[in-house]
């Protein structure tokens, strides 16, 4: 895993070490996502300078070493990520006259770049990807990203010239000064990340999933996708596996082993992340029964009750053997993380997940240089509480009389969240999820909207983000897929969504941030996007039958590890959020939110005093709010105090 960066200088004169120095401080700002080394190439005759932070995975010698240059001369790279199937793409029979100089996934893409094309490489290979690729013949740039945005890409371009970098503090470092985006503040608010393309600066763009952006001698831009979930949802929904439910079964286990087997490939330590759950207890399962030597896994588990899976974790790791350990985290641990929020993640972000995703990764790296991951099972195989909820009553909503819906959503409202709750601790253990009255209260809000205010609804750290920033309104969310005829889509509506945004843009940026801080390596084999593939064209009845989620994969993972060490109530990742900022996290948050300060112009104060009210008092749980907008305060303040708002 790397960090990349570079830029391309549209005045003519930059000379050698100018670019080089540009680049290699654009690279320097990354450096803890490649440690092992760092290398600057430049042209100056074309004003362009490419530059890598390495971090060595395969083929630790120099002939890993980047930016590379191809046998012929023609192509350069700078590439973050790896590619699994890199020995077979190095045997194709264009192929066969190329002497390579060492065994990295690299050098391999790079020659099939130069002997077989972009499109016909990109066709095969299969990994997780951010790539530069400089034509030196035709003086164009190419800007490439995975097909399921697992790598982080970014660039900014005006008429003095281009940039692009793996992180945007990268581009600061360049001496780029963008205003912030008054929308993707908005954006932001609603969602707790800024969605692609859009970034939290004005001119900031994001690479999108399976994208190619294209930069030509005359500096016109152009944007193609290489392959899109929308079209993979299509397809699936389109020709659906007609197979029996023991034959997806095994086809699933039979391409999972092949992915997981895939990712196990490193001349460098490596383990997993295990939290007991269905995603990755099958990712472990697999990597076991791989038999390629002992199996090294990791968890933590908090000293709070509702938010511990460190004990399901270590019953797994009992009966597959491994080699586990846990880190069990107190108050103090996690509060450790919250100052260095801002500078890990250098565009706001507020998945709280964020600080158990840290000192996960922080203990993995005591130990491994790679870790493989439980990432996507809940978007390909429909395992979001959500999903339930959308595919029970999401019909049910649309079906019955808006009168009725609004009067139950009003009844739910009216209810006191402390009796609730306190009524729910009552019940027996695992028959109730974790914060059972902020379930509640997002039924009520969702119970009389149209679907897709259904769906916005539960994706939803602020519900309505305009009165947060002086009417401000977010960028458009473009949910416009349109399933193929046949029968009520809604479930798959909101899992292509997910897949589409929710899950680069939140789940999997959570990940690299919060891993690279540490110079970790993340792998999620379950995106392997055959896997991607295949789990689209499944009926509906092998995602969720009899109100069971995941329901496949859980069959698949049957083979190798009891039911009855997995079957439990969703929990997530979460940390007692809503506690803290009524607590521990209180001074902080009132720094933070003092009015004087607060928002730079861009949040409308007063509404935002009025959530903290309400959350000091227990009135309302607004903790997800909270977090988001206490979120965007430490990163405006780490990276734009001083910046006016825009008008």
């Amino acid at each position: 895993m790397c960090g990349i960066a570079g830029l391309i200088d549209a005045s003519g004169s930059a000379t050698a070490p100018a670019l080089e120095r540009r680049a290699r401080a654009m690279s320097d700002a990354i450096a803890y996502r490649g440690p092992d080394g760092s290398g600057v190439w430049q042209d100056a005759e074309a004003g362009i300078a490419l530059a890598q932070r390495r971090l060595a995975i395969i083929d630790l010698t120099e002939a890993g070493a980047q930016p590379m240059i191809s046998g012929d001369g023609r192509w350069v790279i700078s590439y973050n990520g790896e590619v699994y199937n890199a020995a077979e793409i190095a045997a194709a029979p264009e192929l066969g006259g190329v002497k390579f100089k060492g065994t990295s996934d690299t050098e391999v893409i790079l020659e099939s770049f130069a002997h077989r094309g972009i499109d016909r490489t990109l066709a095969d290979m299969n990994g997780m990807f951010a790539i530069a690729l400089w034509d030196s013949k035709e003086r164009s740039l190419h800007l490439i990203r995975d097909r399921l945005g697992i790598k982080p890409l970014v660039f900014a371009a005006s008429d003095k010239g281009l940039w692009f970098a793996s992180e945007l503090k990268a581009l600061v470092a360049a001496g780029l000064k963008p205003e912030i985006d008054p929308a993707s503040v908005a954006s932001f608010l609603r969602f707790g990340y800024v969605p692609t393309p859009h970034s939290i600066f004005r001119g900031v763009t994001k690479v999108k999933a399976g994208e190619i952006v294209s930069i030509n001698a005359s500096r016109k831009i152009s944007h193609r996708q290489y392959w899109a979930v929308t079209d993979v949802a299509t397809a699936g929904l389109t020709h659906p596996f007609t197979g029996t439910e023991a034959q997806a079964e095994s086809e699933l286990n039979d391409l999972l082993v092949d992915a997981v087997g895939g990712q196990m490939i490193s001349d460098v330590p490596l383990g997993a992340f295990l939290s007991g759950g269905i995603d990755s207890s099958t990712v472990v399962a697999l990597m076991v029964a791989a038999k390629r030597g002992p199996v090294r896994t990791f968890s933590i588990g908090f000293d709070v009750a509702g938010y511990d899976e460190s004990k399901h974790a270590a019953a797994v790791a009992a009966h597959l053997k491994t080699d586990h350990r846990t880190m069990t985290v107190t108050a103090d641990d996690a509060l450790a993380v919250v100052p260095q929020l801002a500078e890990m993640y250098d565009e706001p972000f507020a998945d709280s997940s964020q600080i158990p995703t840290h000192l996960i990764s922080k203990l993995t790296r005591e130990y491994v240089t790679v870790a493989l991951s439980g990432d996507g099972g809940d978007e390909l195989f429909a395992g979001y509480n959500r999903y339930k909820l959308g595919h029970g009553l999401g019909g049910l909503a649309a079906r019955s009389p808006l009168a009725l819906r609004r009067s139950l959503a009003a009844t739910i409202n009216a209810a006191p969240a402390g009796l609730v709750n306190g009524l729910a601790r009552l019940a027996p253990a695992g028959l109730l999820p974790p914060q059972p009255m902020d379930k509640l209260y997002k039924l009520a809000a969702i119970l009389p909207m149209d679907r897709e205010a259904f769906y916005l609804r539960l994706v939803s750290q602020c519900p309505d983000p305009v009165a947060l920033t002086n009417g401000v309104a977010e960028h458009p969310v473009g949910l416009n897929w349109q399933p193929p005829a046949g029968p009520d889509r809604f479930l798959e509506q909101m899992q292509l969504f997910d897949t589409a945004t929710y899950m680069p843009d939140d789940i999997l940026q959570k990940v690299d941030r919060a891993s690279m801080a540490v110079s970790l390596e993340v792998r999620p084999p379950l995106l392997d996007h055959r896997v991607v593939e295949f789990a689209w064209r499944l009926p509906r009845s092998m995602r969720i039958q009899g109100g069971q989620t995941k329901w496949l994969l859980r069959r698949v993972l049957d083979r190798y590890v009891p039911r009855s060490l997995v079957e439990r109530p969703k929990m997530g990742f979460g940390i007692p959020l809503a506690e803290w900022l009524r607590g521990p996290l209180r001074d902080w948050a009132e720094d933070l939110l003092d009015p004087a300060r607060l928002g730079g112009g861009l949040l409308n104060v007063g509404a935002v005093h009025k959530l903290w009210a309400e959350h000091l008092s227990g009135e309302r749980n607004w903790a997800y709010a909270l977090w988001t907008i206490l979120m965007f305060e430490g990163w405006r303040r780490r990276w734009t105090e001083g910046v006016s708002a825009p008008g």
